[in-house]
């Protein structure tokens, strides 16, 4: 758990940690190309990519796969939506043990009745307190190592108030959580008073269009903010650009120019194609294998 030990570390001290959102293992590379020290699993993309909304239809093996896949596809660490934990605290040590094995480093949990919605979608229900802090301590007692992080999400601003919010946050903290994600906070006011309120570390969603204000991720940061996601910018961006290609192919009859700079091997080459190119050749005419004591010299 190498990318777990390195998310944790990175959260503890240094700039904050920013986790654009991926959903499959092409957009989870382009994240990691681009520079940012880790990638985030969103739920929704995730979702959206199986041909359904965010509205809990995915069942956890789904969610573990899509991870398990992103994961082995960058070197960087994956944090990933976990939804409610897909049942009560019996589901939610599995789910846990499940992620982990996938090499995940991180997930976070909501307080959502199952099946939950969006975060920044009206009618959302919650389960009790003492529900949500057993979820949260048998997801603590799960992981195989404490370098892999719970984080604790609530949707309760929405239903209960700020004030509840603030109050399940520190209830999971205590509970086992190594992060709080209050969900959903209605303007800069309560965006900048969550990590004041909050005795833990906490996590901003940057979602477009959604109920939270647009804020520069600086801002974010000087308010407290350890780690920031940024779940649909991919994911809605490739929606539109989708509908205009299809759109100015279907009027012309002509294949628009892509954006990508060139043909199928541009493409290649942004998912390894070098390096499976070197394994063509590299095991032919390579003398017998190394076995043993020689390999291990």
């Amino acid at each position: 758990m190498a990318a777990a030990a390195t998310l944790k570390s990175m959260l503890r001290s240094g700039p904050m940690v920013i986790a654009p959102g991926a959903y499959d293992c092409l957009t989870a590379r382009l994240v990691e190309q681009a520079g940012f020290p880790a990638v985030y699993m969103t739920g929704a993309g995730t979702s959206v990519s199986h041909g359904l909304p965010d509205y809990g239809l995915l069942t956890m093996t789904e969610m573990v796969a899509n991870a398990g896949r992103m994961a082995a596809t960058v070197g960087v660490p994956l944090i990933s939506d976990a939804d409610t934990g897909y049942g009560n605290e019996l589901n939610v040590y599995r789910t846990v043990q499940s992620f982990e094995r996938a090499g995940v480093s991180a997930i976070h949990i909501e307080d959502q009745v199952f099946p939950k919605r969006c975060g920044h979608l009206d009618g959302k229900e919650l389960v009790s307190r003492e529900d949500y802090a057993a979820k949260i301590r048998a997801a603590a007692v799960a992981r195989r190592t404490a370098d892999f992080l719970i984080i604790a999400r609530t949707d309760a601003r929405g239903v209960a108030g700020f004030n509840e919010a603030v109050a399940r946050c520190n209830m999971a903290l205590e509970a086992g959580a190594d992060m709080a994600f209050f969900e959903a906070p209605q303007s800069v006011e309560e965006v900048a008073a969550v990590p004041r309120a909050v005795k833990g570390p906490c996590l901003f969603n940057n979602v477009l269009s959604g109920k939270t204000p647009a804020i520069p991720h600086p801002e974010i940061e000087r308010m407290g903010y350890r780690l920031a996601i940024v779940p649909g910018m991919l994911m809605s961006s490739i929606i539109g650009l989708c509908d205009k290609l299809l759109a100015e192919l279907k009027a012309t009859g002509l294949t628009p120019a892509t954006f990508s700079g060139g043909g199928p091997s541009v493409t290649f080459a942004r998912v390894g194609a070098a390096d499976w190119d070197q394994r063509r050749t590299a095991f032919r005419d390579a003398g017998p294998p190394k076995t043993g004591r020689d390999a291990a010299e």
